[in-house]
C-alpha cells in the first residue's frame, strides 16, 4: 500500500463523536512510551502525525486519522497512564474499552509491546482482555533496533511461551522500528489485505 494522503480528523472521547463507521478503522494502543506515535508517524511518512512526547501518556483521547481517504487509523490512549487520578484513569479506560467493544467498523487492534522487556502485567491482562471479549488483534514489538539480535529473539520467544499459557494459538506478530522503519510494509500489505473483507 502506497499512503498518498493522511490527514488528522478528530479527537474526542465520546464514543458517539467518531466519525461514521463506513470505512474500515485499525486502532493502535500500547502502554506509555512503547513508542505508539512515533510508528504511527513512520507509517503514515509523516512526521508529526501524531504528537510524540517525552512525558508517558500524553494521548488521552480517541484520535482519527483519515488514510487515503479510504480508512480511519485511530490513536488511542496509552495503557499505564503516568502521573494521572486514580479517577482520571478510570475514566481512560472506560473511553478505551467503550471504543473497542462499540466500533462495529474495527477491523484489527494494533497492540504494541516494547521488545525490550520481558512480558509485562499489563501488557498480558490487556491481551487477554481482548481475547474474552473477541476483538480481533495482532501484536506489534517496537523498538527493534535498541536490541541485539538475539536479545529480541530471547525477548519474543519468551513472550510466545508466556503467551501460551493462556491460548492455544499465538495472534500474528509484526517487528518494528520507527527510527530503521523496519515492519512499515508488513504492517500496510496486512491492513491492505484486511480492508477486502469491509463492507461486511
Amino acid at each position: 500500500m502506497i499512503i498518498k494522503s493522511a490527514e488528522f480528523l478528530i479527537s474526542n472521547k465520546d464514543i458517539k463523536k467518531c466519525p461514521e463507521p463506513v470505512k474500515p478503522e485499525y486502532a493502535f494502543i500500547g502502554r506509555s512510551n512503547v513508542g505508539k506515535s512515533s510508528l504511527i508517524n513512520m507509517i503514515t511518512g509523516k512526521k508529526n502525525m501524531a504528537k510524540t512526547s517525552s512525558t508517558p501518556g500524553k494521548t488521552k483521547l480517541i484520535n482519527h486519522f483519515i488514510i487515503n481517504d479510504e480508512w480511519y487509523l485511530v490513536d488511542l490512549p496509552g495503557l499505564g497512564f503516568a502521573k494521572v487520578s486514580k479517577k482520571e484513569r478510570s475514566g481512560i479506560e472506560e473511553i478505551i474499552s467503550d471504543y473497542l467493544l462499540s466500533r462495529k467498523n474495527l477491523l484489527n487492534t494494533f497492540i504494541l509491546i516494547d521488545s525490550r522487556l520481558k512480558p509485562q502485567n499489563i501488557d498480558i491482562e490487556f491481551i487477554n482482555w481482548m481475547g474474552e471479549k473477541r476483538v480481533p488483534f495482532v501484536l506489534v514489538f517496537t523498538k527493534v533496533d535498541k536490541n541485539t539480535k538475539n536479545t529480541l529473539h530471547k525477548n519474543i520467544e519468551y513472550y510466545k511461551k508466556f503467551l501460551l499459557k493462556y491460548w492455544e494459538e499465538l495472534p500474528r506478530i509484526f517487528i518494528t522500528s520507527s527510527e530503521k522503519k523496519i515492519g512499515r510494509d508488513d504492517i500496510l500489505e496486512f491492513i491492505e489485505e484486511t480492508n477486502k473483507v469491509f463492507p461486511f
